[in-house]
């Protein structure tokens, strides 16, 4: 059943412009919150329950700390940017579960998964891990994003709502112009039909054209139509992250990897090692992956044994 007052702050969270995968996530997090305080209705609730909330997490549900964060998130925009209520400082039990060291392959193993694929899919893995994007990164590029004059890569409205430039490899200048001739043939034939490339809604209110041009048809382009989540129109997404999963299950079994998790981020996190290790600079690899905090890229420097890139141990100067 439908609530309107989740309703309504769903259609905040778009006219701010978040990100369709943001608005799922503060809603989500608000529903628990206000299953948590016995579905009272929020405004009825403040700074109290809010720390009692995050301090269960932490303590009851044992959630990670990038987790307790989310929730936090979630509820600032609630009360600061939809009920305009001011929190405070909540001072909340924050989470002690880290966040663990994440799983790298090493590049033999990237490229026996690599050599199990073809086609768009090989591309899409090849990007990930030679440009260290993320999966929604990855799949939401559209043709105006790829520069091969300069090799490089521009994200969009990336985590945090950044854009960045990162790295593109040049042995893949010719698969990305044959996906692009591809996504451009599709364009047209959704164009005849009368409809395109699924666009921010703002942008589609301000141009309302902007689905014919080439330029912003997507390069992984969905197989079927779908109904744009703010309009409803009629449109072409690009290709569901599930897809990428799937293929990816295949490809590992077959390459015979069965140690390690591997998931679409785990080549994210391949690229930042191999480029730590082979002597790139740390804040380099900061910009490549568009990380806000130097901390954050620095958990790499933990996976290769090391804290800070470049220091070797003492016993290899025997």
């Amino acid at each position: 059943m439908a609530s309107p007052f989740l309703d309504a702050i769903r259609s905040n969270i778009r006219l701010r412009g978040y990100s369709i995968k943001t608005e799922k996530s503060y809603i989500g997090w608000i529903k628990r919150f206000i299953y948590f305080i016995g579905k009272r209705h929020p405004k009825d609730a403040g700074a109290p329950e809010v720390k009692a909330f995050l301090t269960w997490l932490a303590s009851e549900r044992d959630v990670a700390i990038n987790t307790q964060k989310s929730a936090l998130n979630a509820l600032v925009f609630l009360y600061h940017k939809f009920l305009g209520q001011e929190l405070g400082d909540l001072g909340f039990t924050l989470a002690t579960r880290q966040r663990i060291l994440p799983s790298v392959l090493t590049t033999q193993e990237v490229r026996s998964i690599i050599e199990q694929l073809e086609g768009r899919n090989k591309l899409i893995i090849e990007l990930l891990y030679g440009s260290g994007l993320r999966v929604s990164e990855c799949l939401r590029l559209r043709v105006q994003d790829v520069d091969l004059d300069n090799s490089s890569l521009d994200i969009r409205d990336a985590k945090g709502h950044k854009d960045r430039r990162t790295i593109l490899s040049q042995r893949l200048h010719q698969p990305l112009k044959d996906v692009i001739e591809e996504a451009n043939v599709l364009q047209k034939e959704d164009n005849k039909n009368g409809f395109g490339c699924s666009l921010p809604y703002a942008l589609s209110r301000k141009y309302p054209n902007a689905y014919r041009s080439p330029a912003w048809a997507f390069i992984f382009p969905a197989s079927d139509y779908c109904a744009h989540p703010v309009t409803g129109e009629q449109c072409r997404h690009h290709l569901h992250y599930t897809a990428v999963a799937k293929m990816l299950r295949r490809a590992v079994t077959a390459a015979g990897i069965t140690n390690k998790h591997v998931k679409s981020h785990t080549f994210r996190h391949s690229f930042a090692t191999h480029m730590l290790s082979s002597g790139a600079d740390i804040r380099t690899v900061q910009e490549l992956l568009g990380h806000s905090d130097v901390k954050t890229t620095q958990i790499y420097t933990h996976v290769l044994g090391r804290h800070y890139a470049g220091t070797p141990s003492p016993l290899d100067r025997l």
